[in-house]
């Protein structure tokens, strides 16, 4: 008779296979990206700042229509009634880049350095996921793996089999290579318009091409190659997770 403690285990302990890492991936997929249209409505604030701004110099028209492009597709998402989630990132990034521009007003900086403060949140908030999920590479812990973990059933099961780990550190930088190429593209980019050294304007017009139309593409590329990675460590994976299985069976009866 099988005994029920370790029935209950067994059920407990999903060990990770490569359809819950691609399961896990998809989802996340679908979280970050929400298709054409949550990519149009994450992209709004940054795309209507930078044009008004661009035109008119004024940052608070620049903040406003920018808002008011929030409102509307979020009033868009209630009478659909469905998810208002891309929208409310898009209000988040407007609203934390509002608070950047009123610091740099504080310390009397004119609409073009306001205007490049807008920008810094996004390119410390990729630096920060650069190096936390680079260091949990470095530490053999990737990030990815605790994303498989919550839909495995158990957070840490992932890292007892070194064929995950090693797929979950490939995924892992892949994940973070979008944000680190954007942070090293545009950081300097930045601190040479907020220095002075290039004409500020001009640092604002190369920060929102990088970050709206360079950045996408990576990101679309990064999700490719991922897909890519799954396929390709498909086999080695389910081999084994079989062999593990046969070794725990042991030896069959005579």
């Amino acid at each position: 008779m099988t005994d029920p403690a370790e029935e209950a285990t067994a059920e407990r302990h999903h060990p990770p296979t490569v359809e819950t890492v691609e399961a896990m991936v998809r989802a996340q997929m679908a979280a970050s990206l929400g298709g054409r249209r949550g990519i149009i409505e994450a992209a709004i604030p940054g795309v209507l700042f930078t044009i008004v701004w661009l035109a008119t110099k004024d940052i608070q028209l620049a903040l406003v229509i920018g808002g008011v492009g929030v409102g509307v597709a979020l009033v868009v998402r209630l009478v659909q009634r469905s998810t208002v989630q891309y929208v409310f990132n898009a209000a988040f990034s407007i609203a934390i880049g509002y608070i950047f521009t009123r610091i740099a007003a504080g310390a009397g900086g004119d609409s073009s350095d306001q205007a490049l403060a807008y920008f810094l949140p996004g390119i410390l908030i990729s630096l920060a996921y650069t190096i936390l999920f680079g260091a949990s590479c470095l530490l053999r812990w990737p990030a990815v793996g605790f994303m498989v973990g919550s839909v495995s059933g158990d957070p840490l099961a992932w890292h007892d089999d070194p064929q995950v780990v090693k797929l979950c550190t490939r995924l892992t930088w892949v994940f973070l290579a979008p944000g680190a190429i954007g942070v090293l593209l545009q950081g300097p980019v930045w601190l040479l318009g907020w220095s002075g050294t290039i004409d500020k304007d001009t640092a604002v017009l190369i920060v929102s091409i990088l970050r709206l139309g360079l950045g996408w593409a990576l990101r679309i590329a990064s999700w490719s190659l991922i897909i890519w990675l799954l396929a390709r460590n498909a086999t080695p994976i389910e081999r084994q997770i079989e062999h593990d299985l046969e070794a725990n069976a042991g030896p069959e009866p005579a």
